[in-house]
């Protein structure tokens, strides 16, 4: 009898396991929709085709928007469905994350899945609730990176998004089959300094790319928080970011490769020596190689994760979720990098493909955010949700149905200065049409309003414009109605703006030592 029951106990483990479904949650560094196909940027940068598939057998999520458009704090929003106030990883600066508070990994455990994280974590302590983790220290480098493996530092030689390919692929194989899963597959790419894998170098065939209507943007009009920012291809952009110089860490092979292919086109920029206007074009150039080079090393990677669901018989019962920490300025008012409430950083792209429950090729372009995805797990998984969360699950709207009360506007609030980018911080609110940002923080107290139906590029300020004075009023209103529905009392603390001096000022406060800052440090920040 014993015999009989044994095995009857493992088929309805094993049918069990079936029915719950696996989750693959495959993130990104700063990859933006501008550079994805399926989201129909008109420059037509990058063909995306396995992430395009995610979308055209699932749902794409035409408006996920970020809360504060930052590596770090995006993971611990992630982490916590809570807001950087609330979670306490406002910075990549100072900021560590306190692994003891709740967070979605630790109820998706202790409901049965098996949890693991690879890649790219950025919360500068070990990561808690999962069976199984290895990840990068600090930003990682693109390549033969060192990682940290269930808490033992080890060195890979190889390109970082293939290698996390890898290790997400044989985790997969090697996995408990009868428990169901979650497979968090976090990409460093495509983050600064944008170092493409030497497969990938001139596989545009130096293709000229159209420039964005705002290139040279003049911010004619606008607060000193635009204009007096560090983050233009005009003024930023660094000889490693322009790859005049070669990566330290390369082997003599890769080295080979990188020089072969940028040597000749370095030299011909340095006898044409380009100023001005010119030089800004020939950055914007260089930048789309390469920063389109790594996004398509993490598109083949994503073919790589589907095809393996599609070969085990998985892919019916896995929803696979492609998403990233916030969007990117892809020369977009002259810039790179992210921060700012302007559309390019604050969308993100969101992708799910759930076989049987999301229509496929629908899309959906009501207000949803990463404050939304730890509820959205539970929610998927069929576990408890956690108290106090400040988003909500999306599956409803996957199923193709709109709560009534589904939110109209969303709360966000950037913190960090001055360093990296001098991008002030500042707080607003967002509906389908409208922003109110306030610039508060340290030498300006300025109001911003954007219409982005009058103005798609989001290069006029509406604020002082006597027809939006009603608009304004009741944007006001509603900022203050999200800070208390969020409990953030303003003005915030002083160590949440990181710990380099404002202008003027002397010996600015550290970080207050205690819980909430996090206890045990995973790795040293780059």
């Amino acid at each position: 009898m014993i015999r009989p029951l044994l095995a009857f106990l493992v088929l309805t483990t094993f049918a069990q396991a079936a029915k719950t479904p696996n989750i693959v949650f495959i993130f990104c560094d700063d990859l933006t929709t501008q550079a994805i196909s399926c989201y129909g940027d008109k420059r037509k940068l990058l063909e995306t085709p396995n992430m395009d598939r995610i979308a055209k057998e699932g749902m794409r999520f035409d408006r996920c928007l970020v809360t504060n458009s930052i590596c770090g704090p995006s993971r611990a929003v992630i982490q916590t469905g809570k807001y950087s106030h609330a979670n306490g990883f406002y910075n990549n600066s100072n900021s560590k994350f306190d692994s003891s508070q709740p967070t979605f990994p630790k109820v998706m455990q202790k409901s049965g899945y098996q949890m693991a994280v690879i890649g790219k974590w950025h919360l500068m302590t070990d990561p808690v609730g999962y069976d199984y983790w290895n990840v990068l220290p600090g930003q990682g480098a693109y390549y033969n990176p060192a990682i940290i493996n269930n808490g033992k530092t080890e060195k890979l030689a190889g390109y970082t998004t293939d290698i996390i390919g890898d290790l997400t692929l044989d985790w997969l194989k090697g996995r408990d089959k009868t428990k169901p899963f979650m497979m968090m597959s976090q990409h460093k790419a495509p983050h600064r300094e944008w170092e493409p894998p030497s497969r990938l170098l001139g596989f545009d065939k130096d293709r000229v790319y159209e420039e964005p209507e705002t290139l040279f943007d003049s911010y004619s009009g606008r607060s000193k928080a635009v204009s007096d920012h560090d983050m233009g291809i005009d003024r930023t952009f660094t000889e490693r970011d322009a790859k005049l110089v070669v990566p330290g860490n390369l082997t003599e092979e890769q080295k080979t490769a990188w020089n072969a292919y940028y040597e000749p086109r370095n030299a011909k920029y340095r006898e044409a020596a380009p100023a001005g206007r010119e030089l800004v074009k020939w950055r914007y150039q260089r930048y789309m190689h390469d920063y389109l080079a790594c996004v398509k090393a993490v598109d083949e990677n994503v073919g790589r994760v589907l095809d393996y669901l599609d070969k085990e018989g998985l892919a019916e019962n896995t929803v696979v979720i492609l998403s990233s920490d916030q969007g990117f300025f892809l020369g977009e008012h002259g810039w790179f990098d992210k921060r700012w409430i302007f559309e390019e950083s604050l969308r993100t792209p969101l992708m799910v493909r759930w076989p049987g429950v999301i229509k496929p090729g629908s899309s959906t372009s009501q207000i949803v955010s990463l404050i939304d995805f730890a509820s959205t797990f539970l929610d998927i998984a069929g576990a408890p949700n956690m108290a106090d969360v400040h988003g909500r699950s999306i599956v409803p709207l996957m199923k193709g149905e709109t709560p009534e009360d589904w939110r109209k506007s969303l709360y966000y609030h950037y913190y960090e200065y001055p360093v990296p980018h001098r991008v002030r911080p500042h707080y607003g609110v967002i509906t389908d049409q409208f922003k109110l940002v306030h610039y508060y923080k340290p030498d300006v107290d300025d109001w911003e309003l954007l219409d982005r139906k009058a103005d798609p590029l989001e290069v006029k300020d509406f604020y002082n414009d006597p027809a939006y004075a009603d608009k304004v009023k009741e944007l006001k209103a509603e900022i203050l109605r999200l800070q208390a529905e969020v409990k953030e009392t303003m003005p915030p603390p002083r160590f949440t703006h990181g710990n380099k001096a404002f202008d003027g000022e002397v010996n600015p406060p550290e970080q207050p030592k205690g819980k909430g800052v996090g206890k045990k440090k995973a790795a040293k920040q780059q």
